[in-house]
């Protein structure tokens, strides 16, 4: 399940923004395809006095994963941002209490069809 978590000083993004940066992260992860459902982004607002890098204090600094789809919202705009990756075992992976069907089975094919998880 791609997990994105994005810390930034409050008020950096707003609600539209937000909605459409994690669109434009579930698009990447439909093109393959996997279902959306799979594809969750968190919005984290921090106190601008909580952000530090480097020993000093830097409110203009956003962590993501995805380059591409983040750049009109922090590269464009002039901000600093840092990316991380965790790869996540398929056995340590549950949707509903089920482990995810295997790529390019006929089971994942129905889940992505139905954008929800269903016993397979």
């Amino acid at each position: 399940m791609p997990l994105h978590r994005i810390y930034a000083a409050k008020g950096t993004f707003s609600p539209p923004e937000k909605k459409a940066i994690a669109q434009s992260i579930t698009n990447i992860y439909n093109s393959i395809p996997i279902p959306a459902f799979y594809t969750v982004v968190v919005f984290i607002d921090v106190d601008e006095e909580s952000i530090f890098v480097g020993g000093e204090s830097n409110a203009r600094f956003v962590i993501d994963l995805i380059q591409d789809a983040f750049a009109p919202y922090v590269r464009d705009r002039g901000l600093d941002w840092e990316s991380h990756v965790e790869w996540v075992e398929r056995e340590f992976w549950r949707e509903n209490g089920m482990r995810p069907p295997l790529p390019n089975t006929e089971a994942e094919k129905k889940w992505v069809e139905l954008n929800k998880p269903v016993p397979y």
